[in-house]
C-alpha cells in the first residue's frame, strides 16, 4: 500500500506560529546575540524561516545527528555525522530542532554543548510530540505539540521523501 498525506498543520499556521517565535526568543535574548544551531536535515527549513524573524544579531552552524536512518523511530543509537565549525565556548545557544520525538538526541547534545563550554542553552522546536519522550528534555520555545502520528513536509521527511511540503502532514499507509 503506497503512503498518502494528510495535512496537519497548513502552511499558514506554521508562516504565523515561526514570527511568533521569532518575537518571543527576540524577547527573551533582548540585548544580546544569538547563536543559532540547526539540527539537519530537517532542522534547516524551519532555521531559515526563523532566523529571519529573529531581530537580534544571530550566528548560525550546523550539526548532523542521526538516530533514524530511513525507519519511523529512534533506534536510540545517537551518531554526530556533522560537526560544529565553530566553537560554542561562552556563546548563548539556541539549538533549532525540526522536532523533539523521545527526547534522546537533544538530551545527547545539550550536554555535549555543556561540556563544549557553551554559556547557555535553550532549545527551540518545531514539533514537539510529547507522547513519544523516553529522556526528559526541557523544551524552551515550541512551534506545535502534535499527536503521536508519523509527520512530514517543512524539512520533515520519510526515507528523504515529503521534506519540501510547505505544510506539516501525517503519512498514512505506513
Amino acid at each position: 500500500m503506497a503512503e498518502t498525506i494528510r495535512e496537519l498543520i497548513s502552511e499558514q499556521d506554521v508562516d504565523k506560529r515561526i514570527e511568533e517565535l521569532g518575537q518571543e526568543i527576540s524577547r527573551d535574548y533582548a540585548g544580546k546575540s544569538i547563536h543559532l544551531i540547526c539540527i539537519l536535515k530537517g532542522g534547516a527549513f524551519f532555521m531559515c524561516e526563523l532566523a529571519k524573524r529573529i531581530t537580534l544579531p544571530v550566528s548560525i552552524d550546523f550539526m548532523y545527528v542521526s538516530s533514524y536512518g530511513d525507519a519511523t523511530s529512534s533506534s536510540g543509537n545517537i551518531r554526530i555525522k556533522k560537526d560544529l565549525d565553530e566553537s560554542v565556548e561562552g556563546k548563548d545557544v539556541l539549538i533549532v530542532e525540526d522536532i523533539i520525538d523521545s527526547g534522546r538526541t537533544l538530551f545527547f547534545l545539550t550536554r555535549e554543548l555543556e561540556k563544549r563550554g557553551a554559556k547557555s542553552i535553550r532549545l527551540c522546536t518545531l514539533l514537539d510530540k510529547p507522547d513519544r519522550r523516553v529522556v526528559e528534555v526541557r523544551t524552551d520555545y515550541v512551534g506545535f505539540q502534535i499527536p503521536d502520528e508519523f509527520v512530514v513536509g517543512y524539512g520533515l521527511d520519510y526515507a528523504q521523501k515529503y521534506r519540501t511540503l510547505p505544510y506539516i502532514g501525517v503519512v498514512e499507509g505506513v
